[in-house]
């Protein structure tokens, strides 16, 4: 799993013009989702419902700062109880005391805090959080570094992801196994080392496809995203555009680059045919379409993700139905061949497996967003080739995505679409009950505001993932036979 990478740029796998050798080899024997969309365009609400197969007013993590409730079954929790070590190493944005949610084993911390600090409250719209809001110093600070935050977190992702798979592939633990790798690139700040930020000195998509749409002709919810990140402070330049995007594509190349060395462990331990493998992101960026940056909406950059499986016996095709990242935990349910009996009817997800054979989805693609930006919850629709979006503050928006890709032209008022906006209308109305939905976000952002003010109030506990490293049972220790441990520790044995 990666962070933030905006799905137009996999067509059908990596564009041809990404350097990223590794994951197009990956691509070439996978079934590619060309039209898949996270659930909600944000860290934490993106990923548990990726997880549980299930929208954010079903999980609760309405936003980065909603906790996660154990209760809720992940696909950790299905594979584990199916008899599968289940481990993560990296980054999933749990919120709340619970920083497991059904992985055994956890190697690294969270890049982000797992208290209510990041609650955005409805109460104060257009209230600007500084402290933790997106700016866009992250644009017009872009360029090289040979280290930074987010690299030294993924550095730290990759080397335990790597030596699991080599630990696994010792073969000392006769349990099938399940291994996320989460990263947080190419999330910004958009800075990358050198020597990937060379590979792009000449590319031709330093400059976004739609340029900036003026403040006053944006649609409301993207000005209140404008507004958020506190664009009137910043002169953004074609300069900073640019050199924005190249430090993007960049992290994209040095994410291959750990995802390559993952990938030889699993072949040097002889374990890739018959492993599945699945890439995806939890959210998009805009990265300078319209003159938005980062997630926060339903537009294509944001909302669509690359989705990418490869699985003995499922053959490499392109699928250009719309699917959504909710489905990713009861395929790999399927996959397993394990029972989702008790949870379906609470899941949103679909299988994928039937889906891959007849290439159609009768069902629309669900999307939710009532976080930072929004004043009131959004969501959103995508069936067949139009997307709708709903909220109760703002005219509705509708796209022909087959005739109009860069959503410039909003078909919800014109009379040709009158039957399909009413359609999706009424899809809305039955669906969601918005003004329970609103309500539901506010009581949680209020309830959560005070607690953390009172945990925050004397001595603070907090509940950030501690990975304990037993260094008494790592290497050779006077308990063991080293005899039998150089043996055990060596794959493949006796070559």
């Amino acid at each position: 799993m990666v962070d933030q990478l905006n799905g137009t740029l996999f067509p059908d796998g990596p564009a041809d013009w990404l350097h990223a050798p590794n994951i197009k080899a990956l691509a070439e024997r996978s079934v590619r989702f060309r039209n898949s969309y996270t659930a909600s365009p944000l860290c934490a609400p993106g990923r548990a419902s990726f997880m549980a197969g299930a929208l954010p007013r079903r999980t609760r993590v309405y936003d980065n700062a909603a906790e996660f409730a154990s209760d809720i079954p992940t696909y950790a929790h299905h594979l584990r109880r199916a008899g599968y070590s289940t481990c993560l190493s990296g980054k999933m944005h749990f919120v709340g005391p619970d920083q497991m949610h059904g992985f055994e084993e956890r190697l690294t911390t969270d890049i982000y805090p797992a208290d209510f600090g990041w609650t955005p409250d409805y109460r104060k719209p257009g209230e600007r959080i500084d402290w933790w809001y997106h700016n866009m110093g992250s644009v017009t600070g872009a360029g090289v570094a040979e280290i930074s935050n987010q690299m030294e977190y993924d550095d730290e992702v990759a080397y335990n992801a790597t030596r699991k798979i080599y630990d696994l592939g010792r073969r000392l633990d006769d349990r099938p196994w399940m291994l996320t790798a989460s990263f947080t690139h190419p999330h910004d700040p958009y800075v990358a080392r050198k020597k990937y930020w060379d590979l792009y000195e000449d590319c031709d998509h330093l400059a976004p496809e739609v340029p900036a749409i003026p403040y006053d002709e944006q649609d409301p919810h993207s000005k209140r995203i404008f507004d958020a990140n506190n664009w009137r402070d910043y002169d953004i330049t074609d300069e900073d555009i640019a050199r924005s995007r190249r430090a993007y594509f960049a992290n994209i190349s040095y994410l291959d680059d750990l995802i390559g060395g993952m990938l030889e462990a699993l072949r040097g331990t002889r374990q890739e045919d018959n492993t599945v493998i699945l890439f995806l992101s939890d959210h998009g960026d805009m990265l300078g379409a319209r003159g938005l940056w980062f997630k926060m909406t339903f537009f294509e950059g944001s909302s669509r993700v690359p989705l990418m499986i490869a699985a003995p016996g499922v053959a490499p095709r392109r699928i250009d139905a719309p699917v959504s990242t909710m489905d990713v935990t009861p395929t790999l349910a399927d996959l397993a061949g394990i029972d989702l009996t008790e949870v379906l009817p609470w899941t949103d997800g679909e299988l994928l497996l039937p889906l891959i054979e007849t290439g159609v989805r009768d069902t629309p693609v669900l999307m939710e967003y009532a976080a930072e930006a929004s004043y009131a919850p959004l969501v959103g629709l995508r069936s067949g080739a139009y997307k709708y979006v709903h909220c109760e503050l703002d005219p509705p928006l509708l796209f022909d995505l087959d005739a109009d890709p860069d959503e410039l032209e909003n078909l919800a008022a014109h009379p040709d679409h009158a039957a399909r906006a009413a359609e999706m209308a009424a899809f809305v109305a039955d669906r969601w009950d918005m003004t329970a939905f609103d309500a539901e976000v506010r009581q949680s952002q209020a309830r959560r505001h005070v607690v953390y003010d009172a945990l925050r109030n004397g001595s603070y506990y907090p509940w950030d993932f501690q990975p304990l490293q037993k260094a008494s049972e790592r290497y050779m220790r006077n308990h063991m036979d080293l005899n039998v441990l150089e043996e055990n520790k060596r794959y493949p044995r006796g070559e």
